[in-house]
Parts: structure tokens; C-alpha cells; sequence
């Protein structure tokens, strides 16, 4: 009987199903899009039980479509949106509250409040971030001050902490298991990312209990089993890692001077540091990547907050294309922009400028731009983004890049990617699946159970990948990027 992995990729979006077989490929793929809730001007929020019954559908139709009995699933990778915070009772196994997803501003004054009481550099040093409503903490202190009885119930132990990956493990299991890997840990404000343990001072800043905390393991290795009340099968639970990192694991075989991006609802550039922490002196994050058999890899990561979701919002929100799909060709159709450039600063900026009260801004318009100026402006500040944030990563790591590989939905359009490598200089590789994120939970399933023997096999199984070269000149790409500095400037502290 042919056996497979699992990979359930819970996304911002939407949740899929896919399943892996053993040379790499994928043998069917199941998806769903939930709901998006927008209480206030930028707040957004998650059903949590929602996202379970979306894990259970795409599981149920991969399996259909792969016409496979769930005993054939080897094990379970589970890959998560991260950051976004769920707080539910133990007893009940209900949460609370609507999960606050990263993007959502609603404690900046909270955030503002702590950078008054200079305590950036000391959080910084603990936790490798910055002072940023976008992390967990001041997310779960939000959910306790304003849920009425919450703090009572966290105080006598009853409440339960965790980001997506806990929360679906929890009801996985049947509600007997509350972990996270370390590497979606490191990304809560509460991890001392130096001993890689939960942190009594962070903590206590946002008035976190630490009862609440999920235990912590390893990115690759059986964690638990499913209830066999879920699938009707006892299945292993074998990786677990923030969409990101496991992104990046899913790329393999990364040495410095190598970088990955991630084109999501965001974009996410990590570069893989070793065994020791590289800290950031400027707008990085220092972050764990993952733990493999107890040995952790860490990294730098530049986060933009905003890259998909501009593409989503020319469609929803301003009707000018009708599927994500339509933006390249529309792009393609004027030779530039005509001097329009769009800071695509929807929910703040995040590296390097961590701007949490700057908004988007679109500036250049005159009487003579179209909605295609609009659509490759769009898709030509996804990739300003990324340069700010290549260009900080230098700096600190005082490793120029030689190669950006990347991976996500928006990496679809060559577009986007051409114009990526004639701004950063280099070749930007894009491999032929470019959903990453699933194949690297994969990767961490497959290795715990033995599915497959070790790195060196994983790196050998047979990609096809597609390069972009710069082509445009320096002095070209000096005039681009300072006028796109001029128009970051006017984003700036809006809200």
C-alpha cells in the first residue's frame, strides 16, 4: 500500500490539503478560502472553529480526490499563518474569540506605550523582534483585558494560548495535546530566542500567564497522533512550522549570500544564519528558523506586511481587476508606470521602516494614468519592498546577496519577477511548484518518520526552476529606487 504525507498549509486566506508522494511530487491538492472579518478600520479577525472545519474539509477532499483511505497518510505536516492569536477555553475546547490575525493594528497605543517606557532594546535582546502590534503578545493581553472574565479564567488555569498551529494540533488530537514548534514561538514576543524558552519578563510586560503557553518541540519529529474520533485512523503528527519557515526548509540546500522570499498575503525574506543568533542592530528580526533532532537554525527576516493583499485589494476593494490572475497582463500593457508609485503600506510598514501608523499612498497620479498604471505600480511596489528589505539584510549580515529564490502566489507572474531582479541586481530563482510553504512541512513530516532518510535525499529529489536576470543598467535602478524613497517618505505616520 502506497503511503503519502500530509501537508495541511493554513493560511490567511484559505486552507489547503496536499499530498505528497515520495519522489517529491504532489499527488492532489484540495483548497478552501474562509471568512475575513474587518470590525474596524485596521482590525482583522479569524473565526477559529471556521478554520477547523476548513482543515477538515480539505483534508476529506484531498483524500477524495486522491482516492486514497486516510491509513495511507504516513504522517501529518501542519503549517500556520503566523503571529495570528487564539485564545480558548480548555475545558470546552471554544474559543473566547475571534482569532486576531497579524495583520491587525488594534494595539499600537498599547506597543506605543511600551517604546515610551524605552524598553525596545531590552525586548529586542530577549525576543530578537521589535516592539510591533504585528507579534502575538500584546494580541493575547488585548483578548484578556477585553473578554469579560477572561483573566479570571487565565489565572485559574483554564485558558489555552496559541497560534494556529496550536489550536489545530489541540483539536486534532481531541484536545489532549498544546504545543508549538519553536520556530512559530519565536515569533510571540513571549520566546527568549537566546535559551529558547518562554520568557518570565515578556511575559509579565504583556501580562501574559504562563499557564496559557503551549509546551515547545521541535520543527521535525511524531509530536502526537490525531484522535482517531477525526480521520478514524490514529495519524502521526510529525512537523510543524510557521508558513515561512517552512518555506524556506522547502527550498533547501540555502548557504549565505542566499535568500528566500515569499510573495503571500505579505512577502517574508528570510536568510538562514547558522546555529547562532545573528542579532539585528537596525530593522531585521532575528528569528528562529527551525529545530532539527533538538539543534536550532536560526535566521534574519525582513517582514512586509502587505504584497498579495495589495493585489486582493485592487480586486476587492477597488474593482479594477476581476481575479489576481488579470493584474500581469494589465501591468504589461503600458511600458511604465508613468511616474506613479504605490507604498503599499495597508497595514502599516514593516521592514525595514516599522511604521505601524503609516498607510497606503499612492502618489504621481495625474489626469493621464489608467488603472494599468495603478496595476503595475501595484505589482512594482511589491518588489521595492523587497529591495528596502534585501538592502538591509546586506547591511547586517555584511553578505551581499548573490541569489533571491522564491516561492508564493504573486512569484506567478514573470512580470513581477523580472522587474525584482533588475531592482536587487541579481538572478531570482523561482522553482516550477511555487507553493513552498506545504512542501517544507513535508519535508519535516517525512524526515521524523523516516519517509525520507535524511537532507541529502530531499535535496537530490528532482525540481525544475525558471531564473530571472537583471537586465536594466545601475544607473537606471539608482532612479528608480530613490524616487520610490521619495514616495515611502509621503506614507509615513498617516494613520
Amino acid at each position: 500500500m502506497n503511503k503519502y504525507i500530509l501537508a495541511i498549509d493554513q493560511g490567511t486566506t484559505s486552507t489547503r490539503a496536499i499530498l505528497f508522494q515520495k519522489n517529491g511530487h504532489v499527488l492532489a491538492t484540495a483548497q478552501e478560502e474562509f471568512t475575513q472579518y474587518y470590525p474596524n478600520p485596521g482590525e482583522v479577525e479569524h473565526d477559529p472553529q471556521e478554520i477547523w472545519q476548513s482543515v477538515l474539509s480539505v483534508v476529506e477532499g484531498v483524500c477524495n480526490k486522491a482516492n486514497i483511505e486516510k491509513k495511507q497518510i504516513e504522517a501529518i505536516g501542519v503549517t500556520n499563518q503566523r503571529e495570528t492569536t487564539v485564545v480558548w477555553n480548555k475545558e470546552t475546547g471554544k474559543p473566547i474569540y475571534n482569532a486576531i490575525v497579524w495583520q491587525d493594528r488594534r494595539t499600537s497605543a498599547t506597543i506605543d506605550d511600551l517604546k515610551g517606557r524605552e524598553l525596545q532594546k531590552e525586548v529586542k535582546s530577549r525576543s530578537g523582534l521589535l516592539l510591533d502590534a504585528y507579534f502575538s503578545g500584546s494580541k493575547v493581553e488585548w483578548i484578556l483585558d477585553n473578554v469579560k472574565g477572561a483573566r479570571k479564567l487565565a489565572h485559574a488555569g483554564k485558558l489555552a494560548f496559541g497560534t494556529i498551529d496550536s489550536w489545530l494540533i489541540w483539536n486534532l488530537t481531541g484536545g489532549k495535546t498544546h504545543i508549538t514548534d519553536v520556530g512559530n514561538a519565536s515569533r510571540t514576543l513571549l520566546l527568549n530566542v537566546n535559551k529558547v524558552q518562554w520568557d518570565v519578563l515578556l511575559c509579565e510586560l504583556f501580562d501574559v500567564p504562563m499557564n496559557m503557553l503551549p509546551e515547545l518541540c521541535d520543527s521535525s519529529g511524531i509530536v502526537a497522533y490525531t484522535d482517531p474520533s477525526i480521520f478514524g485512523e490514529e495519524i502521526a503528527i510529525a512537523g510543524i512550522a510557521g508558513d515561512q519557515q517552512a518555506a524556506t526548509f522547502g527550498h533547501t540546500g540555502f548557504h549565505p549570500g542566499i535568500a528566500k522570499n515569499t510573495y503571500g498575503t505579505g512577502c517574508f525574506l528570510i536568510s538562514p544564519t547558522g546555529k547562532e543568533l545573528v542579532p539585528s542592530e537596525k530593522s531585521l528580526l532575528s528569528t528562529i528558523c527551525w529545530s532539527l533532532n533538538g539543534e536550532i537554525t536560526y535566521g534574519l527576516e525582513g517582514s512586509i506586511l502587505a504584497a498579495g493583499s495589495a493585489i486582493t485589494w485592487l480586486r476587492d476593494g477597488l474593482g479594477l481587476i476581476k481575479s489576481a490572475s488579470e493584474i500581469t497582463e494589465l501591468a504589461e500593457s503600458v511600458p511604465d508606470t508613468g511616474d506613479v508609485f504605490f507604498v503599499p503600506a495597508l497595514a502599516g510598514l514593516g521592514s525595514p521602516y516599522w511604521d505601524q501608523y503609516a498607510r497606503g499612498t499612492i502618489v504621481g497620479i495625474s489626469r493621464a494614468t489608467t488603472k494599468a498604471h495603478i496595476a503595475r505600480a501595484t505589482l512594482e511596489g511589491i518588489a521595492f519592498q523587497v529591495y528596502d528589505v534585501v538592502r538591509s539584510l546586506e547591511t547586517e549580515s555584511n553578505i551581499p546577496l548573490e541569489l533571491l529564490k522564491v516561492d508564493g502566489g504573486a512569484a506567478r507572474s514573470d512580470f513581477l519577477l523580472q522587474f525584482q531582479a533588475d531592482l536587487l541586481g541579481v538572478p531570482v530563482e523561482r522553482p516550477a511548484g511555487v507553493e513552498l510553504t506545504a512542501r517544507g512541512v513535508a519535508y519535516f513530516a517525512g524526515l521524523a518518520t523516516g519517509y525520507w532518510k535524511d537532507l541529502q535525499e530531499i535535496q537530490q529529489l528532482e525540481t525544475t526552476t525558471t531564473t530571472f536576470k537583471p537586465k536594466i543598467s545601475q544607473s537606471q535602478r539608482d532612479a528608480l529606487t530613490s524616487r520610490w524613497a521619495d514616495a515611502v517618505v509621503r506614507s509615513h505616520g498617516w494613520a
